[in-house]
């Protein structure tokens, strides 16, 4: 829909020269970028703590994010360059993206609660105007105003959440609220504990807060990879700064529950998508399940690890989804079918990818939450060799071979990565904290790895109701699908 709409535009735009922003707003990101990168290879593990005026605070935490989020940008803002034929359209997105990007660097950065939401009203409100850039549709229009109600009720919550401990405190400097935790009553901390979880999870479009990413397929693909690359992954940022408070209210539990319920169905909503956006949209709920229930175990460098090699992943996607329109064509259900000998190979390799990502992470040695990461590792692996025996174009030695090299190099970089930010997040208050394993948590991870295994069978495709259920479940907002006829038609 997106792409016949932009064609359709543009074949009526004036082309002719770039405006000077074009070329402008990449060259700063880029020149942003390589700054951030040069800092940090220069003072690699040992970066300077500062604090002004409790405003502004810079760490190696805020490093990593700063260089990550310029990367990003200097990536869509250049495809963006090319893609937009409209110079207005152009220019308005170079400039929210501007903007965009400016806020996320703010967010991180924020000692002061008042910057703290500002910074995450302002990405809600700049990414509510790119879902919308194009004003003269109306699926648009009514996208962004869909969208940025979320995005307000967000920030009001993120509001009462932060200022309450902070009006109690008298103090509006983050570290300061949470150094003082002790002294708060327990019903302030449990309302602010709540309103900020639901701020997280509306920003990451959690069940049942999904419904503005699936209407939000009216964005350009540039801002959709911004989007999905750096918008909704702000909230694993959020619980990681908030770490303290979540662990004083016994909160884990709660996001470990919702984050992987949410990874399961969003999972099962993927496999009948149909429209290649649609479909990216679902996985990044997957993930965004996925990266909360990270947070719930207690590993939030783990859960920035995950967002950052999840903005690559996705953006990478999404600024190459216009080639798989072209190519591909309607297929039919693949058939569920799988040999004796290649269940071997698949379970023995699970079992090898698990032992070598807990030896290199850490994870998954002792008897404590961690054992969950490595149970996904597991799956993950098991997944990506299943993919690989059951092709038929490849002959019996490649089918042994590929598995090992594949996940050896997978879970090695991860590891590098994993150790590396561990490191960045070394001043952080809360990087990771090893969780007892609870009867509630091999509870859940029973229902998990049964709704793993009837996803990846198909089972759902047999009973009607379900797959009713999955499909309307993943549609978005009537109003923002066929409701209007573009003004130029």
């Amino acid at each position: 829909m997106e792409t016949i709409t932009i064609q359709h535009k543009t074949q009526k735009a004036v082309t002719g020269k770039k405006p000077l922003i074009a070329k402008i707003i990449p060259s700063l990101f880029w020149a942003l970028f390589l700054g951030n990168l040069l800092y940090t290879v220069l003072l690699y593990p040992n970066f300077p703590t500062g604090n002004i005026e409790h405003f502004i605070r810079f760490n190696g935490f805020s490093q990593l994010l700063w260089a990550t989020v310029t990367f990003f940008a200097a990536i869509v803002s250049y495809y963006a360059s090319t893609y937009f034929k409209h110079r207005a359209q152009l220019s308005s997105f170079m400039w929210h993206c501007l903007a965009f990007t400016f806020s996320v660097m703010l967010l991180v950065v924020s000692e002061h609660v008042g910057l703290l939401i500002l910074s995450w009203l302002l990405m809600g409100l700049f990414m509510s105007r790119l879902i919308g850039l194009d004003s003269t549709w109306g699926e648009a229009r009514q996208a962004k105003g869909f969208s940025r109600s979320y995005f307000l009720v967000g920030s009001l919550l993120l509001g009462i959440g932060v200022c309450l401990p902070a009006f109690y405190v008298g103090s509006y400097s983050l570290s300061t609220i949470l150094a003082k935790l002790d002294g708060i009553p327990n019903v302030i901390l449990l309302v602010s504990t709540v309103c900020i979880i639901l701020a997280a999870l509306i920003q990451s479009a959690i069940f049942p807060f999904h419904k503005w990413l699936l209407s939000a397929m009216t964005a350009p693909t540039p801002a959709s990879a911004l989007m999905h690359a750096g918008f909704v992954n702000g909230s694993g940022i959020l619980l990681t700064l908030f770490a303290t408070l979540l662990l004083a209210t016994d909160s884990l539990d709660i996001l470990f529950i919702i984050g992987g319920l949410t990874a399961i169905v969003a999972q099962f909503t993927k496999l009948i998508q149909v429209n290649v956006k649609q479909r990216l949209a679902c996985s990044t709920i997957a993930q965004m399940g996925f990266m909360i229930m990270q947070c719930g175990l207690g590993f939030f460098n783990a859960a920035i690890t995950h967002l950052i090699l999840h903005g690559f992943y996705k953006a990478s996607l999404f600024l190459s989804s216009g080639e798989e329109i072209q190519q591909s064509n309607p297929k039919a259900p693949p058939i569920i079918q799988i040999k004796w000998f290649q269940a071997i190979i698949v379970v023995l390799f699970s079992l090898i990818g698990a032992y070598l990502f807990a030896r290199l992470t850490g994870k998954g040695m002792h008897w404590d939450s961690g054992i969950f990461l490595t149970l996904v590792a597991s799956i993950a692996v098991g997944q990506a060799t299943y993919n690989i025996v059951k092709q038929q174009l490849l002959s019996g030695w490649q089918k042994l071979v590929l598995p090992p090299v594949l996940f050896l190099s997978g879970i090695g970089i991860y590891a590098l990565l994993y150790n590396w930010v561990t490191l960045l997040m070394a001043d952080i208050a809360v990087a990771s904290v090893h969780m007892p394993v609870s009867t509630l948590q091999i509870g859940f991870g029973i229902i998990f790895l049964i709704g793993f295994f009837l996803m990846k069978l198909g089972v759902y495709r047999k009973i009607p109701w379900i797959y009713v259920k999955l499909m309307n479940l993943s549609q978005p907002h009537k109003n923002t699908v066929l409701t209007y006829k573009n003004e130029n038609q």
